[in-house]
């Protein structure tokens, strides 16, 4: 995708890992470094993509903060609540532009949906459901490069993490509230070919502030997912079923919910789109921040808690702030990545 940007240059790679390093800057044109404060120290390089293992990322991105570089950092932020915290303060603090890999917020439907939970027209929402599962973990399961993934003590947890902070974050962001309590359900170890080692699919269950229960699942081992949200209110419901919306509503008028809702905004450029724009100072709209990135953390590992001790666990959550702070100028943008 940087490739095929006129307006940025990847300059240099860093990995711990060499030879992984040696592959990305194959394929980037870029150069290869053994040391990342080379590039932090680079005054040309006014962006760094954290692509490393997460229990890397507090490192990287508090190195990366305190050079005051612009940073996208993949999903999940942080392990939990304690480093992912402590990234977001340092990140608030020195300003930087941050963003990182949640696709929902992107999506025409789920603007829709979002908009239309604060507009009333599903009345009170009682119940929200959001889906992501894929058959990675079937069939031979994770590359090499990819592997490290399936380990908890690198990724923190398995697909429930990995995959459940997609659903998560689409759940927060549609509601809008705080979660007040969370617990979930996790399994793994199934008789197939892969080598995942933490889990391999969960549930998860959720109370807002306002009283709705969300509930999410995440898998690595589904062969299909033609379900992927269901919202259950008082005066309306949804659902997304194969791509397609179905909308009912008391107070939109032709809202049936018997027929596909095709009146959608348009899809919003990638959030890995939008970070590189408002390096170019062309757009400043759609940034999850960095205050939100933890609190998902901060939820997951309140739902991981539960799990372990299959009991309802309050999480501990950063407020939400007015606003984020940004710099930007209209010069080229110049990148690099950090990780894997």
């Amino acid at each position: 995708m940087l490739s095929a940007r006129p307006d940025a240059k990847v300059k240099a790679v860093y990995d711990h890992d060499r030879a992984r390093a040696e592959v990305c800057a194959r394929a980037l044109g870029a150069a290869v470094v053994d040391d990342p404060a080379t590039i932090l120290k680079d005054p040309d390089i006014r962006g760094v993509f954290v692509l490393s293992e997460t229990n890397r990322h507090e490192a990287d991105v508090l190195a990366t903060s305190r050079a005051k570089k612009s940073v996208f950092v993949e999903k999940p932020l942080g392990l939990g609540a304690k480093d992912a915290f402590k990234m977001a303060r340092s990140l608030e603090k020195t300003g930087v532009l941050f963003m990182t890999g949640y696709r929902t917020r992107s999506e025409g439907i789920f603007n829709f949906l979002r908009e239309h939970i604060r507009a009333g027209s599903f009345g009170k929402v009682t119940r929200i459901r959001y889906i992501t599962c894929h058959g990675s973990g079937l069939n031979g399961g994770f590359a090499p490069e990819h592997e490290w993934m399936t380990d908890p003590r690198q990724a923190g947890g398995g697909a429930f993490l990995d995959l459940g902070t997609h659903a998560l974050d689409s759940l927060l962001w549609l509601m809008g509230e705080p979660v007040v309590e969370a617990t979930a359900v996790t399994g793994g170890a199934l008789s197939s070919p892969s080598p995942v080692r933490g889990e391999e699919f969960g549930e998860g269950l959720l109370r807002f502030a306002g009283g709705a229960i969300g509930s999410l699942a995440a898998s690595r081992i589904d062969i299909d997912q033609p379900v992927r949200c269901v919202i259950s209110g008082t005066k309306g419901h949804a659902h997304v079923v194969s791509g397609r919306l179905f909308f009912k509503s008391q107070v939109v008028a032709g809202a049936d919910g018997q027929t596909p809702w095709t009146d959608l905004p348009t899809d919003r450029p990638l959030v890995f789109d939008i970070f590189v724009d408002a390096l170019s100072d062309r757009s400043r709209n759609g940034f999850i921040t960095a205050r939100e990135a933890a609190n998902v953390c901060a939820v997951q590992e309140a739902m991981a808690t539960g799990a372990r001790l299959k009991r309802w666990v309050k999480p501990h959550l950063l407020p939400p702030v007015l606003s984020t702070p940004y710099f930007t100028d209209s010069t080229r943008s110049t990148l690099a990545t950090a990780g894997g």
